[in-house]
Order: structure tokens, then C-alpha cells, then sequence
């Protein structure tokens, strides 16, 4: 219960791009601790689908890439009775927020995101919409008023952007919104098959979901140097032992470090190891995840109940500012 002297429970932001599978760098990065996240307060977490729109111009892509992240997060641990879990596009609100934001956004700001500057040099369009990103931003983590966002490192600058508009507008307009804060993700070095970053954008990633002689197929294609069997190994230049620390317990990856240094040891039994680790890991949010894609009502539901919820504390947040700038609240719902 909070009392006078017991601040409430900080509220915790977070929004995920329908932009394909989900592999092992994103569970490792963000996806677990999100999920841990759930008892240390508020949770609210989103489906990006209106950010995804700068890259995704497929409708159907779209609409089954947002499919796709429900059941993802759901399967692998995320409670809809602890968190709040909506699609972006469902809160209009928050289109409504990013223009009232963009007016006291200064456009050096926007020029100097560097996340901007990466993906044109990357090939990406550069529209207005990507440009605008950082405002729409804002706009996701001030309209729930939120006070932690968890990121990883390379969203630092979008959250201290949010923390520049949001000190303006109140600066301008009275205080409205807290300034949020960053909490960064554990760093967990998840490095692909071909040993650089895992990351959809490379080709090189191990999807959480991939199961059978596919899964096989990509777990034994992980790249290691060409040390023959019966010599010894260095565990700390290896990909495939990499990958199984992520999994294993402390016992386990020193087991297998003193093999590797013994020698008498292939990479192909190591890849089998691994291969064992991420099917007994993931086995039980595979099963989840079918039955849940059996029953896509029970998912949209779970959507629907989260977007009102946030759309509540949207509309109270939108209200706040119309109030401030000098706008009658709405009037048509």
C-alpha cells in the first residue's frame, strides 16, 4: 500500500518492432529482461507497428510480423494480467502527442541522431517518417508517463532526446510529464553463426522458435577456426562456446572450458551440445507459442484488453496537455 512517505512503483516503458523473427540476440538482449521485469513494477510494452513503418511497406508482412511478436513474448513469459501489452496504432492518442511534441523540438536535435545518419548510410529511406522517429519516441514513452525505459545501449541518445522535449514542454507549459530515465539491458555478447553481432541485418542469427532439422542445420553452421580434433582448444575464441555459456551454469561451461583446453574434442560435438542447450531452454515457449497460434482470437484479446488499458492512461495524459497548450478536450471519442 503507498502511503505519504512510499513513493508509487516507478512505471517501466518498452516497445518492440514487428520487423521478423525473433532470435537470440533479441531474447538475450532485451526480451528476458523484460519478462523480469514484470514483478519490479507498471509494465507497459508495445508492438512498434507504427515506427515499423519506415522499413515495412508490405501490408501482409505487417500484419503477421505483429502476429508473430504476440506470440513470441507471450510464450516465452510475458503475463497480460502483470503487464500492460498493446499494439502502437491502437493508442491514436499518441500521433496526437508526437505533433504537439514536434512543436518545441528543435530540428538540430533530430539532425544529430545518429541512429538517423546509420540507417541511411545503411540504405534506408530517408523519410520524413524516419527522420520524425525520435519525436514519435517521445511521444510512446511521455504519453503513458513513463520513468524507466529500458535500452540498449544504441537507443541512449533517443532517450536523452525524450528527456530534452519533455523538459521543454514543461518548461514552456508547466510540468506535465517526468523525466524518464534509461535503465540499460544486461549486455549479453550473443554473436552470430558467422561470429559478428547477432543481428537480423547480417543474415547470420539463431531464431528462438526454429526447431527440427532447421535449427540443426543453422547450429551446425556456426563458424569456428579449423584446430583439429585431438588438439587443444581456447574456449574463449570460440563461437560455440560462446553460445553455450549463455545457457549453461557456472559447472557446466568450466566442464566444457577443460575439455576444449584437453583436447581429444570437435567442434561438432560442442555444436551438439549447444544444440541441446537451446532446445531444452526454449522446448517449453515452443509448445506455448502452438497453442497459442491455434487460438489467434485468445491473442487479439489479449491485445485488445492491453490497448485499453492504455489508452485509459493516454487519453488522461493527452487531456493534460491539451489543458497546457491552451486546447478544449476532445469531443468526439
Amino acid at each position: 500500500m503507498t502511503t505519504a512517505t512510499t513513493p508509487p512503483p516507478k512505471r517501466i516503458l518498452s516497445g518492440v518492432q514487428p520487423t521478423g523473427k525473433l532470435h537470440l540476440g533479441n531474447y538475450f538482449g532485451a526480451v528476458r529482461q523484460h519478462i523480469a521485469l514484470q514483478d519490479e513494477g507498471p509494465c507497459f510494452y508495445f508492438i512498434a507497428d507504427y515506427h515499423s513503418l519506415t522499413t515495412i511497406h508490405d501490408a501482409a508482412v505487417l500484419r503477421q510480423n505483429t502476429v508473430d511478436v504476440a506470440l513470441d513474448y507471450l510464450a516465452l513469459g510475458l503475463d497480460p494480467d502483470k503487464a500492460v501489452f498493446f499494439r502502437q496504432s491502437d493508442i491514436p492518442e499518441v500521433t496526437e502527442l508526437a505533433w504537439i511534441l514536434s512543436t518545441v523540438t528543435s530540428m538540430g536535435l533530430l539532425e544529430r541522431a545518429v541512429s538517423y545518419k546509420e540507417k541511411i548510410e545503411r540504405g534506408i529511406d530517408a523519410s520524413v517518417g524516419l527522420f520524425f522517429y525520435p519525436v514519435l519516441m517521445a511521444a510512446d514513452i511521455l504519453i503513458y508517463r513513463s520513468h524507466v525505459v529500458p535500452v540498449g545501449k544504441d537507443q541512449v541518445q533517443h532517450i536523452e532526446m525524450t528527456q530534452d522535449i519533455a523538459g521543454k514542454f514543461n518548461n514552456r507549459f508547466g510540468t506535465v510529464f517526468p523525466i524518464p530515465t534509461y535503465r540499460l539491458d544486461k549486455e549479453s555478447k550473443v554473436p552470430g553463426v558467422d561470429g559478428q553481432k547477432m543481428s537480423k541485418s547480417y543474415g547470420n542469427t539463431i531464431e528462438i522458435f526454429a526447431e527440427g532439422k532447421p535449427l540443426q542445420k543453422t547450429v551446425m553452421a556456426v563458424v569456428t577456426d579449423s584446430t583439429p580434433v585431438e588438439a587443444p582448444k581456447d574456449p574463449e575464441k570460440c563461437n560455440v562456446f560462446a553460445l553455450y555459456s549463455l545457457f549453461a551454469g557456472d559447472e557446466e561451461k568450466a566442464a566444457l572450458a577443460a575439455r576444449y583446453r584437453a583436447g581429444g574434442m570437435g567442434f561438432g560435438e560442442a555444436k551438439k551440445m549447444l544444440l541441446e542447450k537451446i532446445n531444452a531452454h526454449f522446448g517449453p515457449a515452443r509448445e506455448r507459442r502452438k497453442q497459442l497460434a491455434a487460438q489467434p482470437e485468445q491473442v487479439e484479446a489479449v491485445l485488445r484488453r492491453g490497448a485499453e488499458r492504455a489508452r485509459a492512461e493516454a487519453r488522461k495524459t493527452v487531456a493534460l496537455v491539451r489543458e497546457a497548450v491552451g486546447m478544449k478536450p476532445q469531443s468526439v471519442v
